[in-house]
C-alpha cells in the first residue's frame, strides 16, 4: 500500500496543480477511495468516492459537479448504507495513472481508472442510484 500511497500523492499533486475548472483532481480521490476501501472505514467514505465514480462514469459529471452533489448529499445527515467489497478493484491502479506521461494521456488515463473502479463496484449500482435520487434537487443531476 505504501507505494499506492506514494503514487496517490503524486497524482494529487498534479492534479491539484492541473488548473483544468473541470477539476479532474475528484475523480482521483474518488478512485483511490474506493480501491483502497476496507471494512474499517467510515462508510461516507465508499459511500461519496461510488456517488462520484457513478456520476462521473454513467452521468458525465466534471469533477466540480461531483464535488457539489456530495456537498448536496451531505446535507441531510443520514446512515450511510453498507456497500459490498469485491476482491478484485479494477484492473487500473493509481501506480499505472501515475507511470503515464502528464497531459491529455495522463488525464484520459484517470478517467478509464475510474471506469475501471466502478465496473468492479458495479454490483452496488442500486444502493448508488438510490443515494443519487435522494440528491436534493437545486443539485444538477445531467450533465450538461
Amino acid at each position: 500500500m505504501a507505494s499506492g500511497q506514494l503514487a496517490f500523492d503524486d497524482l494529487c499533486y498534479y492534479t491539484l496543480s492541473h488548473g483544468d475548472p473541470s477539476f479532474i483532481h475528484q475523480h482521483v480521490v474518488d478512485a483511490f477511495a474506493a480501491q483502497s476501501s476496507t471494512g474499517h472505514d467510515k462508510p461516507i467514505r465508499l459511500t461519496f468516492a461510488l456517488v462520484g465514480l457513478y456520476l462521473h462514469v454513467e452521468e458525465g459529471f466534471s469533477g466540480r459537479r461531483v464535488q457539489l452533489a456530495h456537498m448536496r448529499l451531505a446535507q441531510n445527515k443520514r446512515q450511510w448504507p453498507a456497500f459490498t467489497l469485491p476482491h478484485n478493484r479494477g484492473a487500473i491502479t493509481v501506480t499505472d495513472v501515475i507511470a503515464v506521461a502528464e497531459g491529455a494521456e495522463r488525464d484520459r488515463m484517470i478517467h478509464e481508472w475510474c471506469a475501471s473502479v466502478w465496473d468492479a463496484f458495479r454490483g452496488n449500482r442500486e444502493i448508488v442510484m438510490n443515494l443519487v435520487r435522494d440528491i436534493p434537487p437545486s443539485a444538477p443531476r445531467r450533465a450538461t
